[in-house]
């Protein structure tokens, strides 16, 4: 298990390929279907709750002083992530089919990670406070953002944003937030105090999607109708976004001139994607029997990025223990 965590593999990677691994093979179907959708439906709820509750929006206020980072993160959150999205897409497209492609597209508009982002900024000795600022108001433009930057890239073909999505993603992502945000005064110390209910909460909800969406996948006979070599292709494909974006960030942190710890903390923030974020959005816009193979893509490619950003990171770490 110690080999797996430095290769950036832990317990709950692991958990969540024994969610998918189980959705294969025992589906939820029928009225168990129908319970489990309920049950991901207010798990989604809470979890935005707790996200307002917790964000603090002082540090946010005070973290935007370093306009340059905040603006070159929010920048290839929603700007250069969706040009190589939609570049990826029209290349790409015949090879995957639309509903894969629609994901690939879905993953290019997401916010960036939150906890990861920090931790990997943090034993880069990067800019952790920037980081914090960086993932905080890339999460918080993003549940408002992500969903119109999707309405506005996918509005055509079986992904187009409908009037009860838009329902839904006020309904079950926004109004949670904001009520979080205003309860932050009375539960905010709470809700920090408490990180493990947080963390139960976060994760619970991300195996709850998987497993729902996965099962919804098994039962309308995605799996049968998607060829392991589309499979292998959008791999590759995936791999190839992290590797454009984690190069772009290199590149862009070393021609603004940033300092190293702005530029670990432009790297990490800048070319990461939520899974904690995409999953419970993905739940709100698209139908079930289509959900597995859109957020396809967002699994491989948070995999991904925590695998080679453990492997960085650990680097990085260990040239600064040298140093010191």
């Amino acid at each position: 298990m110690s080999f797996l965590k430095r290769l950036g593999i832990d317990t709950y990677m692991l958990l969540l390929l024994g969610t998918v691994a189980l959705a294969l093979l025992a589906p939820a179907q029928g009225f168990a279907a129908a319970i489990l959708g309920h049950v991901t439906y207010w798990a989604v709820a809470l979890l935005f709750f707790l996200y307002g509750a917790k964000l603090d929006s002082g540090a946010v206020r005070a973290g935007l002083t370093n306009w340059k980072l905040q603006g070159m993160t929010l920048a290839a959150t929603y700007l250069m992530f969706p040009l190589v999205g939609v570049a990826l897409s029209f290349v790409a497209g015949p090879l995957l089919g639309a509903t894969v492609t629609l994901g690939l597209m879905f993953l290019a508009v997401l916010p960036s990670t939150v906890q990861s982002s920090i931790a990997f900024t943090s034993m880069s000795g990067g800019n952790v406070p920037a980081a914090i600022c960086a993932a905080s108001v890339s999460n918080l433009v993003g549940v408002v953002l992500t969903p119109l930057l999707v309405a506005t890239l996918l509005h055509t073909g079986d992904g187009g944003i409908q009037l009860d999505a838009v329902i839904k993603i006020a309904t079950q992502i926004l109004l949670p937030f904001v009520v979080g945000q205003l309860a932050r005064p009375w539960v905010g110390h709470h809700v920090r105090k408490h990180k493990m209910l947080t963390l139960i909460v976060d994760r619970g909800a991300i195996l709850l999607i998987v497993f729902s969406a996965f099962s919804a996948g098994t039962v309308s006979g995605l799996w049968a109708s998607l060829p392991l070599m589309s499979l292998i292709v959008l791999a590759i494909i995936v791999l190839g976004f992290l590797t454009i974006t984690m190069s772009l960030m290199v590149w862009a942190g070393r021609a603004a001139g940033l300092p190293a710890a702005d530029r670990a903390a432009l790297f990490y923030c800048g070319s990461t994607k939520s899974l904690a974020s995409g999953l419970p959005i993905a739940t709100a816009l698209f139908a079930p029997e289509n959900l597995a193979a859109i957020v396809l893509p967002l699994m491989i490619y948070h995999m991904s990025q925590l695998l080679v950003c453990a492997f960085l990171s650990q680097k990085a770490a260990a040239r600064l223990a040298t140093a010191g």
